[in-house]
């Protein structure tokens, strides 16, 4: 009887393993369209009980190379004391093709204390191959051409394209959204494992949502692999109403405020 115990529970692990599942969402033609022009997201930033800045996320419209565009912009900056201690204005940038859901170019500027830095990436996805330049103070401008993997994404795109095709009731508890992303001048497998349905008060109401937690790398700011949390909206508009940061030096909470423009 109890072998038999034993190998049941082994082959309903087993079960539950191959139940559990890695995918890549598919491209060119969104499941959904759970954002557009005009959408704007306003975030508090506290670092435990002391609110140390603020965030938006904000999409526009806009053409490059005759291709209609979302321009995405993603911000953040430290306000009240935190702003006079260590002064941060960062922004993310991704120009997505309307059509494809793939990026044309994206863009970081990044302003921390003294620290400066910039970068542009233009992807051509028909050729494999990107372009990027590089800004750093007091450093001469760098600017290289090199091969990309295939459907790659700029972080910012990633999430706004899982937005429109991943986060939804397919998935089940274990499963992991792939993309793969050049951020940091690299390129950067990210994994992102769903965890469930919580739900949680917003600044909308309360509204059940999709908990994914990103896959971070240990050793830089996280204690670990599982440090990073966020909660989408389980409705239409796929909104981040929740994003937590458990790093080294404390946790960071980002909370939705204010929400204009929302498409559903």
């Amino acid at each position: 009887m109890k072998r038999l115990t034993i190998a049941l529970a082994a082959l309903s692990m087993t079960v539950a393993a191959q139940a559990q599942k890695t995918f890549r969402p598919q491209y060119d033609t969104a499941r959904t369209e759970a954002f557009g022009p005009g959408e704007t997201l306003t975030y508090s930033v506290k670092y435990g009980f002391i609110k140390g800045g603020e965030g938006t996320f904000s999409v526009r419209d806009t053409i490059i190379d005759g291709r209609k565009v979302n321009h995405i912009v993603c911000g953040g900056r430290t306000t009240g004391v935190a702003d006079m201690v260590y002064r941060v204005r960062d922004s993310y940038e991704s120009y997505m093709d309307a059509a494809t859901q793939l990026p044309v170019m994206s863009k970081r500027n990044i302003a921390e204390g003294r620290y400066r830095y910039n970068d542009q990436v233009v992807y051509d996805h028909q050729e494999g191959r990107m372009s990027k330049t590089v800004r750093r103070r007091n450093k001469p401008v760098e600017n290289k051409t090199e091969e990309m993997p295939d459907r790659i994404m700029d972080i910012v795109a990633a999430f706004y394209h899982a937005r429109n095709n991943a986060f939804d009731d397919r998935l089940t508890p274990g499963d992991t959204i792939f993309y793969e992303t050049f951020f940091s001048n690299e390129v950067f497998p990210l994994n992102i494992r769903y965890k469930g349905k919580e739900m949680v008060k917003t600044v909308l109401g309360p509204r059940m949502c999709y908990k994914f937690a990103p896959v971070t790398e240990k050793g830089r700011s996280f204690e670990g692999d599982d440090n990073m949390h966020l909660w989408i909206t389980a409705d239409a508009n796929r909104v981040p109403v929740k994003i937590k940061f458990d790093m080294k030096v404390g946790s960071f909470v980002f909370e939705l405020t204010k929400a204009e423009g929302l498409k559903h």
